[in-house]
């Protein structure tokens, strides 16, 4: 594969995503959602059809900016550039398909976190009962299709999935979850929220059979938390 030199402006951007990737991969390993070496994070690359990927089978403490992967949207790395002499992801190609699928995703996010992928063992939606998943997800985390690693079949399943759909995260059935989000710290935090409303939902089920939300009500949390929480006073929308 040859490529055209990437322009002054694309290599900073290129710059800022590897060093945005990288770090936030420690965030996995903060927030207990990764074990070994399973799990990665991506971020595409603002003004150019590329994203960085964590490379496969490195310890998160030995990930750094260097040894993250640039790839093309077709899942390809790109040739002479800093950490190209390994091999990326082996859910790379699930990346570049939601990628090259969902423009709209700037950040997609893999982990094995164990609550969400005990639902995804059960091919079972999480439904959403508490004010927390209606805020971050807008409804119920939707089950994706099984599919085998490897190729864009896993990628095909997330598309599938949440075309169409308020959740930023999907469970793939027999294997765990993705989130995406407008940028790898959005999907990131997608992660994050998913396990812990996983843990939850778990738990409230051990006691008895939880209260859904009424679809209205999930509405008015969704757009307020969206449109309204955190933004300055006079700004929200």
């Amino acid at each position: 594969m040859s490529t055209a030199p990437l322009s002054p402006e694309v290599q900073v951007a290129v710059a800022r995503v590897r060093d945005e990737v990288a770090a936030l991969h420690a965030e996995l390993v903060r927030y207990g959602l990764v074990v070994w070496t399973g799990g990665n994070v991506s971020g595409r690359v603002p003004g150019a059809d590329l994203f960085v990927i964590k490379p496969s089978g490195v310890m998160y403490d030995d990930l750094d900016p260097a040894n993250m992967i640039l790839c093309t949207l077709d899942g390809e790395v790109v040739p002479n550039t800093p950490g190209s002499d390994r091999s990326p992801s082996s859910d790379t190609a699930a990346h570049a398909y939601v990628y090259r699928n969902m423009p709209e995703v700037g950040g997609v996010v893999h982990t094995h976190s164990t609550y969400a992928t005990a639902w995804a063992a059960r091919g079972e939606a999480i439904p959403c009962v508490i004010t927390a998943m209606a805020d971050e997800f807008g409804g119920e985390i939707p089950v994706g299709p099984f599919a085998i690693i490897g190729d864009d079949s896993i990628g095909r399943g997330i598309v599938e999935t949440l075309s169409g759909h308020r959740s930023r995260a999907v469970l793939m059935q027999n294997h765990g979850p993705f989130t995406i989000g407008k940028d790898a710290r959005d999907a990131v935090k997608a992660a994050v929220m998913l396990e812990d409303v996983a843990r939850t939902i778990h738990i409230a089920r051990q006691l008895g059979e939880p209260l859904l939300i009424a679809p209205e009500a999930i509405d008015s949390l969704f757009d307020r938390y969206q449109n309204v929480y955190g933004q300055p006073a006079g700004e929200a929308r």
